[in-house]
């Protein structure tokens, strides 16, 4: 009866919310401004404080040089009636002087400033968000705990790294997506660097206490139980710990009897580890997609790349590209994706870039049961819309794109722009409705996604390549930039080999534009064909 209690009342470390999250770099930014503002007030509160506690000192001195020579003779000293008449003054009017001194609150500046600015902070939302975007890259781009905690990633520009606590915070939030995989790898970091010395508020109790049960979860019960009495040699009243002890002592007594009965095999035997590291959201095409963002992806045969080339294209003779041809290479033969250099300025770019930035919101995906927008874990992005009647820019963007791609704009999506800031990605999908998704864009009537424009509106410093996990393409950042490919074929049937991914960004920030054309409106632009997949 005793074990039966103890088996359902296993202790567990206490748990914490896990909600959504995304912040744009745009957002992040401001909030560095927000804290520089911050920084200042307060440094003028210092100041404050410093020039009172001058004030004070010097009273203080002033008054232990008049009473050490007033203590040595008294009598003396109030028989001169100029003493006497200051002694009064001073205890009737300077002291209540100095005790509102003392009592003046300096901080009501900074606490006022502080006061205002909190609106703008983040929330605990978004601090588990950003955790969770570490844990992504991590994943992502094959990073252990130690590069990332000493800030050892390519391309940085600012040197920084993780302490003992901030290990602590993300081994708790893997915590509470059940993630006992990366909780591990993360209170193992944090205990690694608490044993090399490093003072911190977070104790080796609290960090052992999460270890042991996201290693018991994995179903590595030895190390669980090592775990679990070194815990004990710090905190021997731990009552959760003490709990766990007697729980696991008794699995492994129930495992060895087990054994002994079923098999010759030695009593000691250890318990079976589960297989770790598998997300819970895993796809089948992860691998694929997370080789090719960091790089490792499938290569064209020599035969193939012969077959791509560099070209001046001018838009099969557009008047507008007769005398200055745009810059067009092929990125991959099949599907077709090509990219045009020096397509748009760095002056178009701050334009769309400052019509977006007011408007950036959490970016929405189309739901197949539905056909209504709504946000999904992975897209994780901030996107605004842009027409081309607000500003000649983006109207003259779109008439690029026209005139490039032959295709008519009339029918297309307004131009998107999305930012991809801390861990911001795009995992692999279509960008046409396929046939169990009939009402897709039926709110448009403009037909399905014939085609995609993307426009790369800034350099990134690691990360964020656009890549194809069915054919192994990756195609990276470059601004200034755009690429193309068709979604559907000619028939109007989709083209499944361009399914695509946006990786997270590693280091930097990413802005995009796209352009999604639909099938009205090309009916003579791009004739149908009789073969479905040409």
């Amino acid at each position: 009866m005793f074990w039966c209690t103890l088996i359902v009342g296993i202790l567990l470390p206490r748990s914490l919310a896990h909600p959504g999250f995304f912040t744009s770099i745009g957002q992040m930014t401001d909030l560095i401004y927000t804290e520089k503002d911050l920084v200042t007030s307060l440094k003028d509160y210092i100041k404050a404080e410093e020039d009172k506690l001058e004030q004070i000192k010097e009273w203080a001195e002033k008054l232990d040089r008049l009473t050490s020579t007033a203590t040595k003779d008294p009598e003396g000293f109030v028989g001169h009636p100029v003493n006497a008449f200051k002694l009064v003054k001073r205890l009737n009017t300077e002291w209540s002087e100095l005790e509102n001194l003392v009592l003046k609150d300096m901080s009501d500046g900074f606490i006022s400033n502080l006061t205002i600015q909190r609106q703008y902070f983040p929330n605990d939302e978004d601090q588990i968000g950003a955790a969770k975007a570490l844990l992504r890259l991590q994943d992502t781009y094959n990073l252990d705990t130690d590069t990332i905690s000493k800030g050892n990633l390519p391309g940085v520009k600012h040197q920084s790294f993780l302490t003992a606590e901030d290990c602590f915070e993300l081994g708790k939030v893997a915590y509470t997506e059940a993630d006992y995989y990366h909780t591990e790898l993360w209170m193992e970091q944090a205990l690694k660097q608490l044993d090399e010395g490093e003072l911190s508020t977070t104790d080796k109790v609290s960090v052992l206490d999460y270890l042991s049960y996201a290693v018991y979860q994995q179903g590595d019960l030895d190390k669980a139980l090592l775990l679990t009495k070194k815990l004990l040699e710090l905190d021997p009243e731990h009552q959760r710990a003490n709990g766990n002890l007697k729980y696991f002592e008794y699995i492994m007594t129930k495992e060895k009897d087990s054994n002994k009965s079923t098999s010759d095999a030695p009593s000691d035997q250890k318990s079976t580890v589960k297989k770790k590291g598998v997300a819970a959201d895993y796809l089948p095409e992860r691998q694929k997609y997370e080789m090719l963002c960091r790089g490792e992806g499938i290569k064209m045969t020599p035969r193939r790349q012969k077959k791509l080339f560099c070209r001046y294209h001018d838009g099969n003779r557009n008047p507008k590209f007769i005398l200055a041809p745009a810059k067009q290479e092929d990125e991959w033969d099949k599907p077709r994706i090509v990219r045009f250099h020096d397509i748009i300025s760095d002056a178009e770019i701050e334009v769309v870039k400052d019509l977006a930035k007011p408007r950036l919101s959490r970016a929405t995906v189309h739901d197949p049961e539905t056909g209504k927008l709504t946000t999904a874990q992975y897209r994780v992005s901030k996107s605004a819309w842009l027409s081309g009647y607000e500003n000649p820019v983006v109207s003259r963007i779109n008439m690029r794109i026209q005139d490039l791609t032959g295709l008519d704009v009339s029918t297309a999506e307004e131009l998107q722009v999305a930012n991809y800031g801390v861990g911001g990605q795009y995992e692999p999908h279509f960008d046409f409705a396929r046939k169990d998704e009939p009402d897709a864009f039926k709110e448009l009537g403009t037909g399905n996604r014939i085609a995609t424009w993307l426009f790369y509106m800034s350099d990134v410093s690691a990360g964020g390549a656009t890549v194809f996990p069915d054919v192994g393409a990756s195609v990276w950042p470059k601004k200034g930039t755009a690429v193309f490919w068709y979604n559907l074929f000619a028939s109007g049937e989709g083209d499944y080999s361009t399914r695509h991914a946006a990786c997270p960004v590693l280091v930097g920030n990413k802005w995009v534009s796209n352009k999604w054309l639909h099938e009205r409106g090309q009916e003579f632009r791009r004739p149908c064909t009789l073969s479905e997949l040409e």
